[in-house]
């Protein structure tokens, strides 16, 4: 992908019934690929920007590279890059900022612990803006694009909202954190409900009507707070307080900390199946809050659907629910120190999608069971009228699968809120990827035949590469080098089948004891393992392997074409195998084979699904790999690592984030220390620490028309230790999450880590370049007053906040 000609982009966006089926000159015209001859001569709208790691396009155009400091406008300074033959920046300053072209505008709109609400029914004046920004999405207020209600996934949280964090590293835990300083008051010393409450409160999501200015085209929070609203992780917990077992109806004194009655219900076969007939939380079809909303879609109708991700929970991070389910469907109990056991959450109500319609508070918010229940990352849907309504997920996990599902009834008008039912009856198919290229997709049904994936088959390649770190073999092999050749696909565990005597949960399944398990679990049907359809759904991660559905590399974001509702694309994140799954090795790069310092690594790739039916409902499809992540240096590479979400502008150019991993941003492990990350181009196996040479989380942009059509452009990047993510474009504005700025750091002190960091140049060979980054983040607090819409207030005292930020074009009515 990093440097894809006209034909190639033709092959990957136009294939079938789009425009590689026709003659090739209207082809390049659908896809705006020089249908005239000034598009096809137009240059790049921006000046793209100059990245520590090489990218073909800094072969052919100038770019910018941030200096630190910001101009009178509050836009961050820079110097301009001349094109080189073969890039190799000696040396790198990593600034604390989100840094976007000098064409562009960027500026915060709100952002964690904004006081934006108002007492009314559905909100306390005393609410605040959620933690960790993700998905956003908007709903037109009058049907205009300058006045909508904004909604924003808050997906967890982390440090430095406090060391008691869930997940926050050993050294910065005894830190101060940034709750008090930004909320106005403290946070208990140790765990109780308060903490736990206040945890799982700051995840869900918040609705905020923001408007354009005619001063200056930015977004503020809309001065009338009456229809600003929260969803979050304790909404209806007041429950409780009729209810059983002594669980808390409030989480602290505040008035925002006491249960209310918004719960949420339940929609599909899991709520006669399951809610209402087995689970102990003696609800029936009510459901305490939504929580760990990571990505998510807008329907048609202008409804939002939010994924609740990694609902799972236990030992030391204690925020969430119990994953594992039995064959009727409920949890086999509350795992000990979750807030699930303290809340009484039972696991079986979260893992859903769930939708929301933000202009309409009194509309209960609702999950979806016949959606299935994983660790949903977003959803894409294809709703024309008079046809089935189809939908595409993906289950953010290593080994998740990709899913697919077909609404019983028909669209009459896209538009009409009753299509809101279609998601609540219908089939839900996980996919099988083949490796000539052909899929199948397998409805997850009660007569749905079982026949496993093996292990043994899915690790074969990486077994017969790495002899040395099989087990038994000198010097021993670690944990992790171990699972490469052993593979790891986890199954329902059923008291009595292949020995079992607990009832619920996964059962590891790896190459050492698939012959003595898979047996067991062969030639049957799902209704073997599960009393009805409410429970497959509930359990739809380990039933979808159970009848042979392909485990993938973290399926972050799903998109249907703009040119071809046919073609769904598809972002891999990560090929590395891990403790809770490993993906087919047949069908994704899971290591890096070889010795060879350019050769190919495994942070994730574009794929590619195109139905074989014209409607989207058929039972098979196509696939093709469209790139493999990695430096562009490498074989077959893209020239980023770990991509996330995906967007397409109204002109059809590709809009992408990436989802590195905290602890191995620019090669420096996270905490007090910084210390350096081993990055080796001759290693073999999980190389994920050559993730460090990108830097920060960057945001790139692939052209699908004139000269630079098909290079990855990069276009921004965001501050220390941070994810950007939920691109959407409202109008001529971008509208972005920053999330977790600083995550496991200290606050930022001017503490400057520095190393030397060997990267791939374009040619393959190695080079060195000496990398400084500022140990933590103090963003959005470092900024000038001018990176901030008029009306956002308590961003001062250099802290690191979640924020929501808004890119705007300086001239002109278009983004780009």
């Amino acid at each position: 992908m990093s440097n894809l000609s006209r034909r190639q982009l033709l092959m990957f966006f136009g294939a079938s019934a789009g425009a590689a089926a026709i003659a090739p000159e209207v082809g390049e015209a659908l896809l705006g690929l020089g249908s005239t001859a000034a598009e096809a001569a137009a240059p790049l709208a921006f000046t793209a920007l100059y990245l520590p790691s090489p990218l073909p396009i800094h072969k052919v155009l100038r770019s910018y590279q941030p200096t630190g400091g910001f101009n009178t406008d509050g836009s961050p300074k820079f110097a301009l890059k001349t094109p080189s033959a073969n890039p190799k920046p000696a040396s790198y300053a990593v600034v604390d900022d989100v840094v976007v072209p000098p064409e562009y505008d960027r500026y915060v709109i709100v952002g964690w612990g904004d006081k934006v609400f108002a007492n009314t029914p559905y909100a306390k004046a005393s609410d605040y803006f959620g933690y960790n920004c993700d998905y956003t999405g908007y709903v037109p207020v009058a049907s205009s694009a300058d006045d909508v209600y904004l909604w924003v996934n808050h997906e967890y949280v982390s440090f430095p909202i406090a060391g008691s964090a869930p997940g926050a590293v050993a050294s910065v835990q005894t830190l101060p954190g940034t709750y008090e300083p930004v909320i106005g008051k403290p946070l208990p010393a140790t765990r109780n409900t308060e903490l736990d409450g206040e945890f799982l409160y700051n995840t869900g999501g918040s609705i905020v009507r923001i408007t354009r200015t005619a001063a200056n085209g930015r977004f503020v929070v809309n001065g009338n707070k009456a229809g600003n609203w929260r969803v979050h992780g304790l909404s209806g917990l007041g429950l409780n307080a009729t209810r059983p077992g002594g669980f808390p109806s409030n989480w602290g004194a505040a008035d925002y900390q006491q249960g209310d009655d918004r719960y949420l219900i339940g929609t599909g076969p899991a709520v006669k199946d399951v809610f209402e007939k087995v689970n102990t939380d003696s609800l029936g079809n009510k459901i305490i809050g939504t929580s760990f909303n990571c990505s998510g879609g807008t329907t048609p109708w202008y409804t939002i659907m939010s994924a609740e991700e990694n609902f799972q929970g236990g030992g030391a991070f204690f925020s969430g629910v119990t994953e594992g389910i039995k064959k009727d469907g409920s949890q086999a109990g509350y795992t000990a120190g979750t807030t699930g056991e303290r809340f009484g959450q039972v696991g079986e109500k979260y893992g859903w999608m769930v939708e929301i319609d933000p202009a309409n508070p009194s509309w209960r918010v609702r999950k979806h069971s016949a959606l299935g229940r994983f660790r949903h990352e977003n959803i894409t849907m294809r709703v024309e009228a008079g046809k089935k309504l189809v939908a595409y997920m993906g289950d953010d996990r290593r080994g998740g699968h990709t899913w697919k599902y077909v609404s019983k009834g028909v669209v009459a008008d896209p538009t009409s809120k009753a299509n809101s039912a279609l998601l609540e009856d219908g089939t839900l198919y996980v996919a099988k990827f083949n490796e000539n290229g052909t899929g199948e997709w397998i409805p997850l049904t009660l007569d749905t035949p079982t026949n496993p994936v093996s292990p043994g088959v899915i690790s074969q390649i990486a077994y017969d590469a790495f002899p040395q770190f099989r087990t038994g073999a000198v010097p021993a092999a670690s944990s992790a080098q171990q699972r490469l050749v052993n593979g790891l696909v986890n199954l329902p565990r059923r008291a009595g089948v292949a020995g079992q005597t607990a009832e619920g949960g996964f059962l590891a399944v790896t190459r050492l004891n698939e012959a003595t398990i898979l047996p067991a679990y062969q030639g049957k049907k799902l209704s073997d393992f599960y009393d009805n359809l409410g429970a497959i759904l509930c359990d739809a991660y380990p039933a979808a392997n159970l009848v042979g559905g392909t485990p993938t590399a973290r399926p972050e974001d799903l998109e249907v074409s703009p040119l071809d509702p046919r073609q769904v694309f598809i972002a891999y994140t990560d090929g590395a195998p891990g403790s809770d799954g490993y993906p087919d090795a047949r069908i994704f790069q899971v290591a890096k084979f070889s010795a060879s310092v350019n050769a190919t690594q495994q942070p994730g790739g574009l794929y590619r699904i195109t139905e074989d039916s014209a409607d989207s409902t058929g039972t098979t499809f196509q696939w093709i790999k469209y790139n493999q992540g990695g430096e562009a240096g490498s074989q077959g590479a893209s020239g980023f690592a770990a991509v996330d979400n995906l967007a397409f502008d109204p002109l059809g150019n590709i809009w992408g984030v990436t989802d590195m991993s905290t602890g191995l941003h620019n090669g420096f492990q996270e905490g007090t220390s910084g210390t350096p990350l081993t990055i080796n181009h001759t290693a073999i196996g999980d190389v994920s620490n050559f993730v460090g040479v990108f830097g920060n989380n960057w945001m790139f942009y692939v052209p699908t028309s004139g000269p630079n059509a098909g290079q990855v452009t990069p276009f921004a990047y965001g501050p220390v230790r941070c994810e950007m993510t939920g691109p959407t474009f409202v109008g001529n504005t971008l509208i972005v999450s920053v999330q977790h700025p600083g995550e496991d750091c200290p606050i930022d002190d001017g503490t400057v880590l520095t190393r030397t960091t060997e990267m791939l140049a374009l040619d393959g060979t190695l080079f060195n370049q000496t990398r400084s980054v500022n140990r933590g983040s103090s963003w959005p607090g470092n900024l000038p007053d001018a990176a901030f819409s008029a009306g956002t207030n308590n961003f001062k005292g250099a802290l690191p906040r979640p924020t929501v930020i808004g890119i705007r074009r300086k001239t002109g009515n278009r983004f780009i």
